[in-house]
């Protein structure tokens, strides 16, 4: 199994826009085969001393796959395309970490 934290900054009040976008992918990259957990997350505030200051600006994808097979094949499917070009006018940047459990 890998775990795959995907950090999306989004332009500056256009996050609301992505998540929009991102809510009709979702369950098209639930049934895949290999997927376990697919789901979009945003910073709060809390009263947590080591925590980040929230940022506006970005979406954290959590993932979950059965395999680098799966992820591989999850990357290049039809609606990832379609995703990416949906988004490209509101993504500033994507970073991917690709873990392995221990």
């Amino acid at each position: 199994m890998l775990h795959v934290v995907a950090t999306i900054e989004v332009h500056e009040g256009k996050r609301g826009e992505f998540l929009l976008v991102f809510e009709k992918l979702t369950p098209q990259v639930r049934a895949e085969e290999g997927c376990i957990e697919y789901g979009a997350a945003i910073d709060i505030p809390t009263a947590i001393k080591v925590q980040v200051p929230p940022r506006h600006n970005v979406i954290t994808v959590i993932e979950k796959w059965e395999s680098i097979e799966a992820l591989t094949a999850h990357l290049a499917a039809p609606h990832m395309a379609t995703y990416r070009e949906d988004v490209k006018e509101i993504v500033k940047g994507v970073a991917l970490q690709v873990l392995a459990p221990v």
